[in-house]
């Protein structure tokens, strides 16, 4: 987003430097310092009964001071408020009864002020136990941001415009606007995590390393940018959350427009976008989706959105038709009105054309289906002439498809030299050969690498280790089952491991990825690829749970 804003601001603020300075005889007349400065607190609903007031946190301030022109309260929660009046109300929002330091600065002519601060203990007893348990669903629930709703990060004005203070009229972001580029990309990768422990409520952020800052706080982590941007960024910890009652100008112009209840993040807490601010207005909240508002700005003048959901972003929204799929449930070997299984060392008994050290068979050993999955087992054995047996399967003449989405869960193998793979090569291969076919390669695991997770393109100019590629971390690759998934259109084909991208790359009418592809499942040993083998390997599995292709 252009910073426009801000532009706008420091231009107003420039003018008014440049105004004041037109004539060099400025006078202020006398400088008097305002006097005799007093404050009243007033607790709603104080009675014998009730010393702290009536549990709406609720306190009426009255300042007065001689010579005075105008007042600043400066509260301990964080929060302030000029008021020419003296006059102001304040509810303090955290739950139970707590001491707050208030400081007023009364100002006189000149610039000069006197100052007072008093203590005031007021009791609050609001509760939003629906909000408590929709945000954490009565346990522990993760939260996204909803990055295929417009509108998702979006900013406005914060005044007493009702038809203005309650939606992003400056600004809102299109559908995955901020996955198009590095600058910004980091804002999907965010997991928001709430949990209910007891009556209390906690809040974890995994940035994923990374966090999207506003412009306006580059300084934080030293940047020096001139636009908002992604940055190395510690969110680790646990923050406290303190739900509250709502005390934004839409509770008295806007009701209807706010839950009207606010979250207080401890320790600086945050929810994605850096912006400086702790504190976030529920606008409306439902089960599996939630929007927020947040005010900052020198004035409070300006107000940010944000909307969630509890499903992760992902692009392949669009492809909801499952086309095919094998969830590997009768036991046996694979669906033959599905896979071919290939024999041998390749076409060239050169390893495939990656000096692979394995023999690939249809043993039982080597491939079969049990329990609900498909498992592939790579085994240290002479068979052939090769030192191993694996096996490999393919779709070819039996399914292939242009464009769409492919999901595998599987859990993957380990061992020094270990080189699972699902992946894809264009139906004309028979007639036009690698790499101008193009192999798209879904997910590549190599143990010599062992937490890390590639995703590769192939084609004209990019053969061998001159693929595209990208790659991301994960420590439970070989422990734990997790989704790898492919999302293949016209213009981008992008990767996903549990739903969360970590590549993309954009594909255009000149490449070969626009024709229709079949599918591959191998478990490699060596090669160019998987590098050496430990010799202590014995065998390892590859275990696959299902594979679905949606357009």
């Amino acid at each position: 987003m252009k910073n426009y804003v801000y532009t706008f601001l420091v231009a107003i603020s420039s003018l008014l430097i440049i105004g004041g300075c037109q004539e060099d005889d400025n006078s202020f007349g006398d400088i008097i310092t305002p006097e005799n400065l007093n404050i009243v607190a007033e607790i709603v609903g104080k009675d014998a009964t009730h010393p702290d007031g009536d549990g709406s946190g609720l306190v009426n301030f009255t300042a007065t001071a001689s010579n005075s022109l105008n007042y600043k309260y400066i509260f301990s929660d964080g929060s302030s408020q000029s008021v020419q009046s003296g006059k102001y109300q304040k509810r303090f929002n955290i739950t139970g009864v707590n001491t707050y330091q208030v400081t007023v600065l009364a100002s006189g002519t000149g610039g000069v002020s006197s100052s007072k601060t008093i203590d005031v203990t007021v009791r609050s007893d609001f509760s939003d136990p629906d909000a408590l348990q929709k945000l954490t669903g009565g346990s522990t629930k993760k939260w996204y941001w909803a990055a295929a709703e417009a509108g998702h990060l979006g900013v406005g004005p914060n005044n007493d415009n009702p038809a203005q203070n309650s939606s992003p009229i400056w600004y809102a972001a299109a559908p995955f606007e901020k996955a198009n580029s590095p600058e910004s990309s980091c804002l999907y990768d965010n997991e928001l995590t709430f949990i209910k422990d007891g009556n209390s409520l906690k809040y974890t952020l995994n940035n994923q390393g990374k966090t999207f800052f506003n412009v306006a706080f580059n300084s934080v982590v030293g940047a020096t940018s001139t636009s908002d941007g992604c940055y190395a960024y510690n969110t680790s910890g646990t923050k406290n959350v303190l739900l509250g009652p709502s005390d934004s100008i839409l509770t008295t112009t806007n009701p209807t427009a706010t839950r009207g209840t606010t979250m207080t993040f401890s320790d600086g807490g945050f929810m994605g976008y850096y912006i400086g601010q702790s504190k976030y207005e529920i606008l409306s909240i439902t089960d599996n989706r939630m929007v927020v508002r947040v005010v900052m700005g020198n004035d409070n003048s300006i107000a940010w959105y944000h909307i969630f959901t509890t499903s992760p972003p992902s692009q392949g929204g669009n492809f909801t038709n499952l086309v095919w799929q094998d969830e590997f449930n009768v036991d046996g070997a694979p669906d033959a009105s599905k896979w071919v299984l290939e024999t041998g060392r390749g076409p060239g008994n050169d390893g495939w054309g990656n000096q692979e050290a394995q023999y690939y068979t249809t043993s039982s050993n080597n491939v079969s289906i049990s329990g609900g999955t498909l498992k592939i087992t790579a085994i240290k054995e002479n068979f052939n002439g090769a030192a191993y047996t694996s096996a490999r399967l393919k779709t070819q003449g039996k399914f292939d498809f242009k464009y769409g989405k492919v999901v595998m869960r599987a859990k993957l193998p380990s061992g020094g030299g270990t080189w699972p793979a699902l992946w894809m090569l264009g139906s004309n291969i028979t007639s036009v050969p690698w790499p101008d076919c193009g192999e798209i390669d879904i997910m590549e695991h190599v143990g010599n690498q062992q937490n890390k997770i590639f995703s590769t393109l192939h084609y004209p100019g990019h053969s061998g280790g001159n693929g595209v590629s990208g790659n991301t971390i994960n420590a439970t690759v070989s422990s734990a089952f997790h989704e790898y998934s492919m999302v293949w259109t016209d213009t981008a084909i992008k990767f996903y491991i549990d739903n969360v991208q970590f590549h993309s790359f954009t594909n255009t009418g000149s490449l070969p990825f626009n024709q229709n592809f079949f599918l591959l499942l191998n478990f490699a040993m060596g090669g160019n690829f998987g590098g050496a083998i430990d010799p202590n390997f014995t065998q390892s599995t590859y275990e696959i749970d299902y594979v679905k292709v949606y357009q």
